[in-house]
């Protein structure tokens, strides 16, 4: 474990390293428990650093074995070394070699950082800090080197052996049971992007023609027996070749491609040169064993570490401060490739609706901080929704502001740039700048501002002068060290729609000709005013379209707006908006009166049901009501999730009884026919058919049980068999126990899929679940060694059953409290995203809160807690 350290990194101390480090040249000999490392260092002093500094070298619970200097190996008094750093306080002025040897502990790593055993295989994560667990070395970003790596370990235990690059040389060790391979990789990279792969697996293997003619050879190693279900992947890594070349110009430079799944992973993947390693959740499928969602999540991973190649690996980021300009760019580029694989307007309501979940509590909590935050403890927490979701949202923006053309001139000399470089925020926008002619220092307070700004409007219209006047103003409430907010530049794409559901032209003089051609309003002042003319009746607003910015708007419109906008809007996201809207004020509504008037909504969404055949997909998301925590996000203070719990229920079951004659419609009409298949099509269907059980469901129980239960026995695809599972499961009753047990002994020892039976248990709303919760701790097929396992059964308990997890009784937070302090010594980084499951806790009330509090001041009070989780907690308390 690493020591719990009270010295916090600033940017604003940033400065170059004082060696460069020009090429590395690694030999592993793969053991289980005493693996050899030796590491040849060709380093010279670096001329923008600090000529007279010792060399002094990172490490991370390491054991040195020895050290060479221009081939003379060093005397214990040449040099100072410690488990976390290995110091030479006299080297050459000229360039010169450096020999380490180092022995680690593969089957001992359980924190999964560094290089460790997923069952009987070698793997590495070296993202953020863990190649420092390999050896002593200069692991920050910012230090580019030439990597060659020899692997050598026995043929029976390791016969697949992999590294960065492309492969130089492999042969048997005369004499011995073991053999070798060599890897070169020839483009300067950084420490955290490099990876090994030793074990035995199977493999399926093809091949992609780049735009210039060559060939690439592609694999993906998985477990034996696994390699049909790694096709949708390989699929999916070829589209995500062919479209970086077709929209950003992006050819693979490599001559291969490799991807490993291993089942004991900290995060989704990570994007090493030309050998990705993945959790096999984003890897594996089957229609027998992964849902649509699967399938639409490896799609997505597939592509995001395959585009990490240009926007992170040739072009990495100078510190870690700068993250976003990796993970937020190539967030962005996923998504636009997974909008034009399926839905676009789909796509975009699940980007919001995911950036709604996480990063808005985020912002609007005790953990918030700026997209490049100034300062961080321990780097690993800063792997945040703030960071992925957020800093997508501003490429985003930046693209809605200039066009999209302006946008790839943009990109494209980005990439003409700072190829080969380690760049920064301010490096990213220069090009932006430069291809659009405009001062961007304004737009960059979106990197260094924490906070969700929250957009007030008014509109009044003047019949008598045909005009309609909209007065915008923006506020970003403090957030932890930023206690006062500037305003940003903020894209409003809007429209007004007439009395008739015609789009008005829009005329102003308080708006530039291009913000009335684009319809799109740029509000970068505390407030503006801008009136309309030839407006011949009170206009429907329409704002925000395509969430053209990360912000709250509001007030929310009038009910007979909201259902307006859902039957006219042009703008798919708005559609969505507007049910959800209309869903809210259902909900709160009923919160403030103790009635539920739900027949605007129930009225709007009949309209919708009986065009479902245009778009089945949209239709689906604008039947799925918003979940708790976007309720408690919208409550903002003095939440009780009990109350939120049974306002929402009390909406759903009124919806499926009043839209009950079209709902049965619905669920007859889309049932699934032929064999199964993946496509954004197909998927739309079957999510309107199960959205419209779900609600059947909740307006008549022993429908919905007959109903789910005949859908869970048929069912051809896991889609389908999950979506009956989960309906069961709130209904409750004997059905269910039987389902549950049924799919266990259809599908134990197949970790994915029992981690979605894991996961439906913990979020049964009742008062048993906690502790059929710890019931299930104690399952053969249960282990906190194995991340996927306990995101599956904790995190879904936490994140996803608020009522049972914020239980009065504080039994939530005491099983969360323990799983935590049980994780930490051994997997610090998993135990801190646990806890950070708390980050919105101040805004529940005042009971909770208090039970809460104890609670994180408990785990702060613990001696030898992880650097990783006692940042979590302390930031937590404030």
């Amino acid at each position: 474990m690493r020591h719990p350290s009270t010295a916090a990194i600033r940017l604003a101390d940033y400065r170059p390293a004082d060696f460069a480090i020009d090429s590395v040249e690694l030999d592993f000999k793969l053991h289980p428990t005493k693996t050899r490392v030796t590491a040849r260092l060709a380093l010279r002093r670096n001329p923008a650093g600090d000529a007279s500094a010792p060399l002094a070298l990172d490490g991370d619970d390491l054991t040195l074995v020895g050290v060479t200097l221009d081939g003379v190996a060093l005397a214990p008094g040449d040099y100072e070394a410690t488990p976390d750093r290995l110091t030479l306080a006299k080297v050459p002025d000229a360039p010169f070699t450096l020999d380490i040897e180092t022995e680690i502990n593969p089957s001992g790593n359980t924190q999964l950082s560094g290089l460790y055993r997923s069952g009987s295989a070698y793997c590495t994560q070296c993202e953020a800090e863990g190649f420092r667990r390999i050896t002593y070395f200069l692991d920050r970003p910012d230090v580019l080197s030439v990597y060659t790596t020899r692997i050598e370990a026995a043929k029976g235990e390791a016969p697949i052996l992999l590294s960065n690059g492309n492969p130089v040389a492999r042969g048997d060790i005369a004499g011995t049971d073991r053999h070798y391979a060599i890897w070169r990789d020839p483009f300067r990279k950084p420490s955290y992007l490099f990876a090994l792969v030793g074990g035995d697996l199977g493999v399926l293997r093809d091949s992609f023609t780049t735009m210039t003619g060559r060939k690439v050879d592609l694999a993906i190693y998985v477990e034996h027996g696994k390699e049909a279900r790694a096709g949708y992947a390989m699929d999916a890594l070829k589209r995500s070749m062919r479209w970086d070349e077709e929209k950003f110009g992006r050819e693979y430079d490599l001559d291969v491609f490799n991807i490993v799944a291993v089942s004991d992973f900290n995060m989704g993947a990570m994007e090493n040169k030309g050998l990705n390693i993945f959790n096999d959740k984003y890897v594996l499928a089957s229609a027998d064993t992964a849902t649509d969602g699967d399938y639409a999540g490896i799609e997505g991973v597939i592509a995001h570490e395959y585009f990490h190649n240009w926007t992170g690996n040739r072009i990495t980021c100078r510190d870690w401060f700068q993250l976003c300009l990796k993970e937020g760019l190539t967030v962005f580029r996923d998504q636009e490739f997974s909008a034009d694989m399926r839905s676009r307007a789909v796509e975009r309501i699940g980007d919001v609706r995911g950036l709604r979940l996480a990063q808005f509590p985020e912002d609007a909590g005790p953990l918030a901080h700026p997209v490049r935050p100034d300062v961080y403890q321990e780097i690993n927490n800063f792997y945040t929704a703030t960071v992925y979701e957020k800093g997508a949202e501003i490429i985003r923006m930046l693209r809605v502001l200039i066009g999209e053309e302006t946008f790839r001139r943009g990109m494209d000399l980005y990439f003409e740039r700072f190829d080969g470089t380690a760049a920064t925020v301010e490096d990213f926008l220069s090009c932006f700048a430069a291809a659009s002619g405009r001062d961007l220092k304004h737009f960059a307070l979106w990197y260094s501002q924490a906070g969700t700004p929250v957009v007030t409007t008014a509109g009044d219209y003047d019949a008598a002068a045909k005009t309609f006047t909209l007065k915008f103003q923006q506020e970003t409430a403090p957030t932890p060290g930023q206690s006062e907010k500037k305003p940003v530049v903020i894209p409003i794409a809007l429209a007004l729609f007439g009395e008739n559901g015609q789009k008005l032209d829009l005329v102003s003089d308080d708006a530039t000709p291009t913000e009335l051609a684009r319809g799109l309003i740029e509000l970068d002042a505390a407030e503006r005013v801008i009136k309309f003319r030839e407006v011949p009746s009170r206009p429907v607003v329409s704002l925000l379209r395509g969430f053209s910015a990360p912000v709250r708007l509001e007030p929310a419109p009038a009910n007979e707006d909201l259902e307006r906008l859902l039957a006219l809007d042009d703008d798919p996201f708005n559609r969505w908006q507007a049910a959800q809207g209309l869903a809210l004020r259902a909900i709160f509504g009923r919160l403030e009166t103790g009635a539920l008037d739900a027949k605007g909504l129930t009225e709007a969404l009949r309209s919708l049901l009986a065009k479902a055949e245009d778009d089945p997909a949209l239709v689906a998301q604008a039947l799925s009501l918003p979940s708790d925590i976007d309720l408690a996000r919208e409550k903002a203070s003095d939440v009780d999730p009990d109350v939120l719990f049974d306002a929402r229920m009390a909406l759903r079951a009124e919806i499926g009884r009043s839209l009950g004659a079209e709902l049965e419609a619905i669920y007859a009409r889309f049932a699934d026919e032929g064999a199964y298949a993946p496509d954004a099509a197909s998927a739309g269907r079957r999510a309107l058919r199960n959205v419209a059980l779900d609600l059947l469901a909740a307006g008549d129980c022993e429908k919905g049980r007959a109903l789910a239960m005949a859908q869970f026995e048929a069912a051809g695809n896991m889609t389908d068999r999950l979506a009956a599972l989960a309906t069961l499961a709130l209904l409750g009753g004997h059905a269910r126990e039987e389902a549950f047990a049924r799919f266990y002994a259809q599908y134990a020892g197949d970790a994915l899929v029992i981690d979605k039976w894991f996961s439906l248990q913990a979020m049964i709303p009742e008062a048993a679940t906690t502790q059929r919760v710890l019931s299930l701790m104690s399952h053969r097929e249960f282990s906190l060694a194995n991340p996927n396992r306990v995101r599956a059964l904790i995190g879904a308990f936490a994140n996803g059953n608020l009522t049972r997890f914020h239980a009065l009784d504080g039994s939530g937070y005491d099983l969360l409290t323990s799983v935590v302090l049980q994780v930490d010594p051994k997997n610090p980084q998993l135990a801190a995203r646990l806890l950070s499951t708390l980050r919105s806790w101040r805004t529940m009330e005042s009971r909770r809160r208090d039970l809460i509090e104890a609670r994180l001041k408990h785990i702060v009070a613990q001696e030898n807690l992880s650097a990783d989780l006692r940042d979590i907690a302390t930031r937590a308390l404030g």
